[in-house]
């Protein structure tokens, strides 16, 4: 026997009844586990008369194995019975518990009951996705930067040029952890190093030696060097300039894209492309401007562990785009004195924000009988597969349906509210 009682911010208990034969039958299979354990003189483990063993083992020893064997399967199939989701880790008490029964208080939160409110006819504008002369001009000439050669040159260094050096951090007089190169491509204006550092070698050429007089940043990730007053010694080995290749049809051959072998027919391509990427950045901001809205609109109390298991499922991903670029998590949040925690609770904001989200959408899927189709959840697990590059059966086993479903139901919900929003 179970019931489920709702109390505040969607928190509630599920007290389990086990009685009559259930309950002595698992307290019979918990006595016949503890007794092959205990040892009575005269006797093999297990092997003592019934009656004997029953003076070794309390009740309390019975029926609390019982109940550390059997609990989760009692909550489970109370659950199921009552139709509920849980969103939080449960915690059990054990109300009371003798030979003839037990009952159990399961405390946890479920998935929030959602009030919608408009999603229909709301407003969808689109920004101007206009391209300027000057942006395309721009593009063209990002394109010939990259296509530049760089050539040593005797000439005073300029903003945008390649200086190579050796140099030598000192504080105090005395050499510091972390601040001597040798042979540093150093791009003067790209900012890598501290405030000041590539401005004092703008007019430096080549063989020639400075020393920069520096202070580094309050906030500075070490706090040896926060702050602290330096001088950098620094040999100059070479200026690199780039040579821009010129705007004309051999550059846009070079380029190798699809049908451009003139100037024209490149400026056609760069300025088609630069109108698709702002068409998409458009779309994007009105989407997230319109979704915005609509979960605004909506009344829904979140509970705190929601919103906790989402903060923590934006750091793994966090972790795992630095991972990408080839860094030890942990090493990072040595290197900017934090910790997973305090990158969890800066998350919060945007947690809470997709978490309502969320729940908005899937309330949308059920108010608008939204439903997915078996041949479109068999795409889903397709395309899952090409991304994680494994078998589609492999991804339907390592991935619950119920949750795939719920993901390609969310979607089309924001397609059915963009598809009825009152466009500009």
């Amino acid at each position: 026997m179970s019931e489920w009682t709702l109390k505040e911010h969607s928190k509630g208990e599920l007290v389990v009844v086990v009685d009559g034969s259930d309950w002595k039958s698992v307290c019979e299979k918990a006595f016949n586990k503890i007794a092959k354990q205990v040892a009575i003189p005269g006797f093999r483990k297990g092997f003592a008369p019934k009656a004997m063993l029953k003076k070794y083992i309390t009740g309390e020893q019975i029926w609390y194995d019982a109940i550390e064997k059997h609990a989760n399967k009692w909550m489970f199939d109370a659950m199921k019975e009552k139709n509920l989701e849980p969103v939080s880790r449960p915690t059990l008490d054990v109300r009371s518990v003798n030979d003839d029964s037990c009952e159990l208080v399961f405390e946890f939160y479920v998935t929030p009951e959602v009030k919608l409110g408009q999603y229909k006819d709301l407003p969808y504008e689109l920004g101007d996705t206009t391209v300027t002369d000057e942006e395309i001009e721009n593009e063209l000439n990002r394109m010939r930067e990259t296509y530049a050669d760089i050539e040593s040159t005797e000439e005073p260094a300029v903003d945008g040029d390649t200086v190579n050096i050796d140099y030598e951090g000192f504080k105090d007089g005395v050499s510091f952890e972390g601040g001597k190169a040798e042979g540093y491509d150093l791009r003067l204006g790209s900012n890598s190093f501290i405030p000041g550092f590539e401005e004092q070698l703008i007019g430096a050429k080549a063989g020639e030696e400075k020393e920069l007089k520096l202070k580094f940043p309050e906030d500075y990730h070490s706090e040896e060097l926060a702050g602290a007053d330096v001088v950098f010694k620094v040999k100059v080995n070479e200026v690199k300039h780039k040579v821009l290749p010129e705007l004309d049809d051999d550059f846009a051959k070079d380029i190798n894209a699809p049908g451009v072998e003139t100037v024209e027919q490149l400026r056609k391509t760069v300025t088609e492309r630069l109108e698709n990427n702002k068409k998409s950045a458009a779309e994007r901001e009105a989407d997230e401007k319109l979704l915005a809205k609509v979960a605004e609109n909506a009344e829904v109390e979140i509970p705190q562990p929601m919103i906790d298991d989402e903060a923590e499922q934006m750091v793994r991903q966090f972790e795992t785009q630095i991972r990408q670029y080839g860094m030890d998590p942990k090493q990072y949040y040595k290197m900017l004195n934090t910790d997973p925690d305090k990158i969890a609770e800066n998350y919060k904001d945007d947690a809470e924000k997709a978490v309502r989200l969320r729940l908005v959408l899937e309330q949308i899927a059920r108010e608008e009988e939204i439903e997915v189709s078996d041949a479109e959840l068999e795409q889903e697990f397709h395309d899952l597969a090409d991304m994680y590059r494994l078998d589609a059966e492999q991804v339907r086993n390592a991935i619950d349906e119920g949750i795939v479903k719920k993901d390609i139901a969310n979607r089309k919900a924001v397609e059915f509210v963009k598809e009825h929003a009152a466009k500009a």
